[in-house]
């Protein structure tokens, strides 16, 4: 029987890297996705070591129009795609205002943008051949259930990802489609990813933190059960649940109450 093929963006590391393990014990052939060549690289020849599967892989910056669309192209031409993993993505730490509008454009270009094209490429690929099983997986956060401060582009981004995942599961509904999507919206994950974005470890409660296994096996569990939102941990399940019953302007009052209370003085 012919492998499927995963297609994973931001695969280098963190939850990606992740995907692609259980991805590969699942049985699915890879095509592995970030910028980083060496690293990719390295989780390839692991892959094809322990799970005895194809792992090829593409550096590529997908907020660079060129190398986005070369993408789109491959994922849209794979015969044998089964499942694509919108996984790339970066926070930043800080008030909008003093941020740089660079890494911000950035990241709507890589949160939105990206995830638009490479959706559309994989629906287009996926949605005539009508098979179970496959679809797309979008690593969204639950920052995207409210606003909060310093962190404004990345809520606004993974919000928006939320609403066109539901959209796109909508309109494959009106087609009686087999095709599954998901929006993946964990907290904070033991991952670089906070790391790398200047996140304070040791100010966030040990209870809050999940583990990359415990996420991805939580996504493809719900992946299986065809679930739109999966919000992996009793906590978040539960932090999400009251965001829904609150009214918006009690949130917003607490967000800033809680930000004037830990507020960091300048140095």
């Amino acid at each position: 029987m012919r492998r499927m093929l995963a297609i994973i963006t931001g695969a280098s590391s963190g939850l990606g890297a992740t995907f692609a393990r259980k991805l590969a014990a699942r049985g699915y052939d890879l095509l592995l996705i970030a910028r980083r060549e060496d690293r990719l690289q390295s989780i390839a020849y692991e892959i094809r070591e322990q799970y005895h599967v194809r792992a090829d892989i593409l550096a590529a910056d997908l907020t660079d129009d060129a190398a986005l669309a070369d993408v789109a192209a491959r994922i849209r031409a794979s015969d044998d795609l089964g499942l694509l993993v919108n996984n790339a993505g970066f926070g930043t730490l800080g008030y909008f205002i003093d941020t740089d509008p660079e890494s911000q454009e950035k990241m709507h270009r890589l949160h939105v943008l990206a995830t638009l094209r490479l959706s559309h490429a994989a629906l287009a690929n996926l949605v005539p051949r009508a098979t179970a099983g496959t679809g797309i997986i979008n690593v969204s956060s639950v920052a995207a259930f409210a606003a909060s401060p310093q962190n404004v582009s990345y809520g606004a981004t993974k919000t928006w990802m939320n609403r066109f995942t539901e959209g796109m599961a909508i309109e494959l509904g009106t087609k009686s489609s087999p095709v599954t999507v998901q929006a993946l919206c964990p907290g904070f994950v033991l991952t670089e990813f906070h790391d790398t974005a200047g996140v304070d470890r040791t100010g966030i409660p040990a209870s809050l933190w999940m583990t990359a296994d415990f996420v991805v096996a939580e996504s493809l569990r719900g992946f299986d059960r065809r679930i739109l939102f999966v919000v992996p941990g009793w906590r978040y399940k539960l932090l999400v649940g009251m965001l829904g019953l609150l009214p918006g302007s009690l949130i917003r009052w607490g967000s800033i109450r809680t930000a004037q209370r830990y507020k960091r003085p300048k140095k």
